[in-house]
């Protein structure tokens, strides 16, 4: 016999083998109905698998997340059977979960087409009514590999070769059809339902190495309902319209050409932006008593291999050879060079906490694959600093920290979603004594600051764990922004000491700390965010001064004159075209504010202004004008 015991704390006996539609049914036919999966003390199994033993018990139905997850891997599973249904001689590689949804990667000689994808889910959904049984099997790892060759599945079978000896191999057939995983799955395929798409196609590479054959993913996503599959796709379709490189094309305020792949030309208004919000971070730093450097971007090997960042970095690195035989590396990161600061002379506990900042630009290797816009650039810069302290004020600073970067996302009109606590990886530097160490007083750090953490195993940098701080967009999109870093280890390897009140060299403690991170990435998150309508502090045009008639041009070059003598950036429009067309243009160029100008305002020396996405009109005298929109275009920090 096997205890099970139920959420509201009973608990039951059953028969050695039972499953956990056994146990469903035993509580209730409707409860069977409705169940999908089972979690046994944390872990998902397939409703149908006699379960292993005993402990606490509860049934999954369809609203639970953890059914999501499986009903997204099913959809994929239905997916590679269709396309081997319909693309006989097609392999099979590997179909993972991702953020709401799900991939394939598939071999094959042909290309698929943006065509094949409606086709191919005609078949799923023909698959999803077959009602399919799933079923779950445990076979020998040589006979497993055998039939996967035999079966021309090639990669299947390399993925076996490569499990550990002594772990299970496990295929679920459904069907006729069957598939290596691990599972668990739902009953059959009717459950996985219809409430899924395919998105798009993309290549890849096997085991994502580029040395590697090419396949070709299939994207989809899939969900519960069909409810929840509309909203995602209205979700999605506005996304598109907010997507930060149309906008930036038509707002004139970047590009990025072949010849300098990750790497942004910034046009003036772009630069303006940039500018514009680095000058905030700016004050916001000065004013909390960061001393700003800069340091070289070009050092030699040897910087880099004491400091760890050879070992682990050096494939993200540039790397570069003088005429004299010198190895130098664009660096990828401030951090070492910051020590080099603080070890230029004696320090004393007196002068900590030390904090140093940079907006110098940083360069890492992105695989050209991989780059996407801002979002994921080769040469970026970071509202990046290092505060040097000791062990007895790691939690002030955390909390200083946290507190202004709640301040800065609340200005910027982002919501901090979350807060992740990015633990120990396996590839790291430094003992775990003090990783321990760390890693508690980093969450001790966050609760102090009022924030529960969600604990991420193996995700810290190789030198300390870190915080991650997420934050959320006008769509409900999550983005990893902000980060602080503890860290024991880079002092330790670059010799950093100061005299402690013993007159005793001590080591300090690292901590490295971004608020927005990249500035290429925030802004290109900023873009979507706000659809490129920035409020008026932000905007790299704040307004634009438009004449009905020519009449009116003497008066409109005044008024931009005085806009620009009191700090707005303005421009004019003086062009002989309809005041209604000029309104158009500049309102999809994301102009805040336009100030309409006539005979009737050049004679009474007043503006009309017309609002972003607004028909409504307000008549002011210039000078009412100018001071209502200078104060509103004054910076959070400065009003």
């Amino acid at each position: 016999m096997i205890d099970l015991k139920f959420p509201d704390g009973q608990s039951r006996q059953f028969e050695d083998g039972a499953s956990g539609r056994d146990v469903a049914r035993s509580i209730s036919p409707s409860l069977e109905k409705r169940a999908l999966l089972i979690k046994l003390d944390g872990q998902l199994l397939d409703l149908d698998r006699p379960l292993p033993g005993g402990g606490a018990i509860e049934i999954i139905s369809r609203d639970r997340p953890e059914a999501l997850e499986v009903i997204r891997h099913d959809t994929a599973h239905v997916l590679a059977e269709a396309v081997q249904e319909l693309f006989p001689g097609t392999q099979v590689t590997i179909g993972p979960n991702v953020e709401d949804g799900f991939y394939y990667d598939f071999a094959r000689n042909e290309p698929f087409s943006l065509d094949d994808l409606p086709v191919i889910e005609k078949r799923m959904r023909e698959i999803v009514d077959r009602d399919e049984k799933i079923v779950r099997e445990e076979v020998d790892r040589d006979a497993a590999i055998a039939d996967f060759k035999a079966m021309g599945e090639a990669y299947k079978a390399e993925i076996i070769e490569g499990i550990p000896a002594g772990q299970p191999i496990t295929v679920y057939r459904q069907g006729a059809w069957k598939d290596l995983c691990r599972g668990p799955h739902l009953p059959s395929t009717k459950h996985v339902g219809k409430a899924f798409k395919l998105t798009k196609l993309a290549g890849a590479y096997w085991r994502g190495d580029q040395r590697n054959a090419q396949l070709q993913r299939i994207y989809g996503t899939a969900w519960a309902t069909e409810a929840d599959l509309e909203a995602y796709l209205k979700r999605i379709e506005e996304a598109e319209k907010r997507d930060h490189r149309k906008l930036g094309a038509a707002m004139d305020l970047f590009h990025i050409q072949e010849e300098g792949k990750g790497m942004v030309f910034w046009h003036p208004k772009g630069w303006m932006l940039y500018r514009t919000l680095q000058n905030y971070v700016r004050r916001r730093m000065e004013a909390e008593g960061y001393d700003e450097v800069k340091t070289p971007q070009v050092l030699d090997k040897t910087f880099w291999e004491q400091s760890g960042h050879w070992e682990k970095f050096h494939d993200s690195m540039f790397i570069c050879e003088t005429a004299e035989g010198e190895v130098m590396a664009v660096k990828p990161m401030n951090c070492p060079g910051h020590v080099q600061i603080f070890k230029h002379g004696q320090r004393s506990y007196r002068e900590l906490p030390i904090r140093l900042a940079e907006f110098e630009g940083l360069h890492r290797y992105e695989s050209s694959g991989s780059l996407m816009g801002l979002l994921r650039v080769r040469q970026m810069a970071q509202d990046d600093a290092h505060i040097f302290c000791t062990d007895d004020q790691i939690e002030a600073e955390s909390v200083a920290f946290i507190e202004l970067l709640k301040s800065i996302y609340a200005d910027l009109e982002v919501e901090l979603h979350s807060v992740k606590l990015a633990l120990r990886p396996d590839l790291r530097f430094g003992t775990d004594e003090n990783w321990t160490i760390a890693e508690d007083k980093l969450e001790r750090a966050a609760n102090a600051a009022g924030i529960q953490v969600e604990r991420l195993p193996g995700e810290g940098a190789f030198y300390g764990p870190k915080l991650e701080f997420h934050l959320r967009d006008a769509i409900g999109r999550t983005w990893q922004c902000g980060t602080l870093q503890l860290d024991y280890v880079l002092p330790e390897r670059l010799d950093a000491s100061y005299i402690a009140e013993d007159g005793q060299k001590h080591r300090p403690v690292m901590l490295h700390r971004a608020v927005l991170g990249s500035l290429e990435r925030f802004l290109g998150v900023l873009i979507e965010h706000y659809a490129g309508a920035f409020p008026l502090w932000l905007a790299p045009t704040q307004a634009v001064v438009a004449t009905i008639t020519s009449d009116a041009d003497d008066y409109a070059v005044k008024a931009v004159a005085a806009m620009k003598k009191a700090g707005l950036r303005v421009e004019s429009d003086l062009r002989n075209e309809k005041v209604g067309y000029k309104v158009r243009e500049h309102s999809l160029a994301k102009v805040p504010v336009i100030a309409v100008v006539g005979r009737r305002e050049a004679e009474e020396g007043k503006v009309a202004l017309r609002r972003l996405g607004s028909n409504d009109q307000q008549i002011l005298t210039l000078e009412e004008a100018i001071a209502v929109l200078t104060q509103e275009a004054l910076a959070p920090d400065l009003r």
